[in-house]
Order: structure tokens, then C-alpha cells, then sequence
């Protein structure tokens, strides 16, 4: 069953996704060489309490961490560690989520940890520009595989792929909600937008093929040719007028962004 939210339970999810969005900005400001996931994890989970919020993935189906960090060629559920420190051109995932006054909030990004070559720097500004793409498509009356052919049509015209195993949804009351939303297809398919209607939106790229695997821990998908992948992720509330990015975030400028 779809939910749509009142405009009171809107407000009440800006508060977990606002602070969703200030963590992220906060975690994404720490990422250098020499660090590791898990002192990411450490730092995440003290922001999420201090916030007065508890973390969604953490017990999560026997998650056992605040956030998932995928590195590299890990696409999604990387299971935070000690034991490698990030280093000069890596790019790391960082994707968190909290439970805020009832409601969840959820978003991710990927980061560059020191100098990345261009391919990978153009992989995070596709991807980044998939989420944005995908995210104008939101909008009453409009369809949820509109969303998914908006991601893909962009990232396959820059020549990457769209990894299908893994998808977006919506968001609530509970973390995972109807609708699941592809990152691929073709458009006016699946269910029809209303307003209230929350979707976490979630294109994950590889710059090889889309085909992943899970490791052993029983988390961790990476791509089957050990190409890099990216994941960006935003909130998002089907507004009156269009899409309302509950996960917008502020940089360090003051300015909000919606596709950083």
C-alpha cells in the first residue's frame, strides 16, 4: 500500500531528513586519506544521538552499523571497518539513515577521497546529475517509472550503467515503503504520483558492467567486473507545485543544494 502524508507528517519528516542532510555535510567534510569507515561510523552515530535520533540501519535486519560505506567497487550495504584505511583516489559511499519523532530520513552520497582521475570524477557528476534528473520527474500525476527512465537515459548516454538489483522506495513510517522505485525502464509505467507520496530516489552507477554480487558478510554488493560504482540518494515529498528534497543540503557557503 502507497501512503500519502499530511502536510503535519511532511513537516515531521523535514526534521529527520534535515538532519540526515547536516550529518551528511558533516561526514562528507571528514573524509581524507589515513581515515577509515569505521571512524566515519563512530562520528555518524554520535551526530545521529546528539540530534536526539536513533540510527536506521543499525539492528536493521542484523545490519550491525550506523551507515552503510561502500567503497570502490562496492555498490551499496558496505559494512563500515578498521581494517583499510581510505586512500588517495578512492571514492567512497557514504549512505545513512535515522528515525526522528516517528519518522525516517534517509540519503547518500559518494565522495572523493583526495585526487580522483577524470573518468571517476565524471562517474560522481553523472550520477550526481542522475539524482537531479530522476527528482524532476516528481510530480502529481506523473509516474514512478518516469523517474527510473530519467536515470537511465542520462547515465547510459554518458557510458556508464544503471545496476538493477537495487532499488529506490518510499519512506515513512517505516525505512522501506511502496513504492520501489527503478533507476531504469520506460516512462509512463508503475504507479501514478499524488501529492504526499514520499520517495527515497537512489541511482547507483558502475562505470562497467551493471551486473553486482553480494559478499560473504552477506551485505556488501559489489560489481561483478570490479568496476567503480557511485550512489547518490535524496528524500523527496510529491509537493502541490513539484518535488519538495527533504534531504537538501547546505554547504559551507550557506548555499542549498539539492543534487551535492
Amino acid at each position: 500500500m502507497i501512503v500519502c502524508r499530511s502536510a503535519p507528517e511532511i513537516e515531521r519528516m523535514r526534521a529527520a531528513n534535515r538532519l540526515v542532510a547536516q550529518i551528511l555535510v558533516a561526514l562528507e567534510g571528514a573524509v581524507v586519506p589515513g581515515m577509515t569507515t569505521a571512524e566515519l561510523d563512530t562520528m555518524a552515530e554520535g551526530l545521529v544521538r546528539d540530534g536526539g535520533a536513533v540510527p536506521a540501519f543499525k539492528g536493521y535486519r542484523g545490519f550491525p552499523a550506523t551507515l552503510c560505506t561502500s567503497v570502490n567497487s562496492e555498490v551499496v550495504h558496505g559494512i563500515p571497518s578498521r581494517k583499510r584505511p581510505l586512500v588517495d583516489g578512492d571514492i567512497v559511499s557514504i549512505d545513512i539513515g535515522v528515525k526522528l519523532d516517528g519518522f525516517y530520513g534517509d540519503s547518500a552520497v559518494t565522495v572523493a577521497v583526495g585526487d580522483v582521475p577524470a573518468r571517476t570524477q565524471e562517474l560522481l557528476a553523472v550520477t550526481r546529475e542522475s539524482l537531479a534528473r530522476g527528482i524532476s520527474q516528481v510530480k502529481v500525476g506523473g509516474r514512478v517509472s518516469d523517474i527510473g527512465h530519467a536515470v537511465q537515459q542520462w547515465v547510459e548516454a554518458h557510458g556508464f550503467s544503471v545496476v538493477r538489483e537495487f532499488v529506490g522506495h518510499g519512506i515513512g513510517e517505516q525505512l522501506h515503503e511502496e513504492p520501489q522505485i527503478p533507476n531504469y525502464g520506460k516512462p509512463g509505467r508503475g504507479a501514478k504520483l499524488a501529492e504526499g507520496m514520499v520517495l527515497a530516489i537512489e541511482p547507483m552507477v558502475a562505470m562497467g558492467r551493471p551486473e553486482v554480487r553480494v559478499l560473504g558478510d552477506g551485505w556488501t554488493a559489489v560489481t561483478k567486473d570490479g568496476s567503480l560504482a557511485a550512489h547518490f540518494e535524496h528524500t523527496v515529498a510529491v509537493g502541490a507545485d513539484g518535488p519538495l528534497i527533504l534531504t537538501a543540503r547546505t554547504t559551507s557557503t550557506g548555499a542549498t543544494t539539492a543534487s551535492l
